[in-house]
């Protein structure tokens, strides 16, 4: 079986999965990608063309190393993705709603300019409060909505969820989307989980953002354009909200490590926390994925069913 990687995240892990799959000859990021697709059996990466499908006559399975399969545009041949990225997604949203809520990213700037940036030596400032207080609303109850729930739990936060089936299971209350309105009015944290469809591309705006109030934090690890882009930055920007934590964008580099995520200027805000789309990249959500890979891999070479089809 010949299978083509070009997903360069799974580089770090490289024997790893050549040893969970020994029956599979693995061609890494090939220079010629669609001269190596043209005796395919496997695309292991994130996208998939119309041009790369009509490389590849005898592709049996294309297999996305994440959850994400928006940029699989050729049909016809089976798309398989996996996901191990929710308990890291969870610890970055843990540690981005404590930020954001007790401000500590303005105290460690200010303790750089020597100034003590604490109720207790400036009683203007008020007193913090912990994770026990948070009201979570979850805007989708996915892989990562549940992990970061069974977190959050611990530290006595409450929490509530829409989500498109209207379901969720262990919390105060579910609804579907008619029911943002309530979510925003009863929560002062809001956690954006969803995935990106027409439906709810741009579902949070301006006056969503109002209803969540000048107390509230938004972290989105879904997709940016879940939340407007000029509203978002607009109520940073004139405290309509509280804070945000924003590790995924409105665009992204083509190629190297230069772009710049937003038209808007969020790196000028103080209120807001920016990542470049890093909450899942950890060693142990990739070492999960590679074993779902070389699951996958296996199924293929000895007629088995593959797990995770989309």
């Amino acid at each position: 079986m010949r299978v083509v990687v070009t997903d360069p995240n799974l580089l770090p892990l490289r024997a790893e999965l050549e040893a969970l799959a020994p029956q599979a000859e693995l061609v890494w990021l090939p220079d010629d990608l669609l001269g190596a697709l043209k005796t395919a059996d496997v695309l292991v990466g994130p996208a998939f063309t119309q041009e790369m499908a009509d490389a590849a006559p005898n592709l049996r399975l294309v297999q996305v190393a994440g959850a994400g399969t928006d940029r699989v545009e050729a049909t016809g041949v089976p798309v398989a993705n996996t996901y191990h990225h929710e308990d890291s997604i969870a610890e970055y949203i843990v540690w981005a709603l404590i930020a954001l809520r007790r401000e500590l990213p303005q105290a460690d700037a200010a303790l750089r300019r020597n100034r003590w940036r604490s109720p207790v030596y400036d009683a203007a400032l008020p007193q913090p409060e912990t994770l026990a207080s948070a009201r979570v609303g979850f805007l989708g109850f996915g892989h990562i909505g549940r992990a970061t729930w069974r977190v959050l739990q611990a530290f006595g936060a409450q929490a509530q969820a829409v989500t498109a089936s209207g379901r969720a299971d262990g919390l105060s209350w579910a609804g579907d989307t008619s029911q943002l309105p309530r979510l925003l009015e009863e929560s002062n944290v809001l956690v954006v989980s969803a995935p990106l469809t027409e439906t709810t591309r741009g579902i949070i705006g301006a006056a969503e953002l109002s209803t969540l109030g000048a107390d509230g934090v938004l972290v989105n690890v879904a997709r940016g354009p879940l939340v407007q882009e000029q509203a978002l930055y607009d109520a940073l920007r004139d405290r309509t909200i509280r804070g945000a934590a924003l590790d995924v964008w409105y665009s992204y580099p083509t190629g190297g490590d230069h772009a710049q995520p937003s038209k808007a200027p969020f790196g000028d805000l103080d209120n807001v926390l920016l990542t470049p789309h890093l909450s899942g990249i950890t060693r142990q959500t990739f070492r999960g994925r590679i074993h779902d890979i070389a699951a996958n891999l296996t199924a293929l070479a000895e007629g088995d069913e593959l797990r995770n089809l989309t």
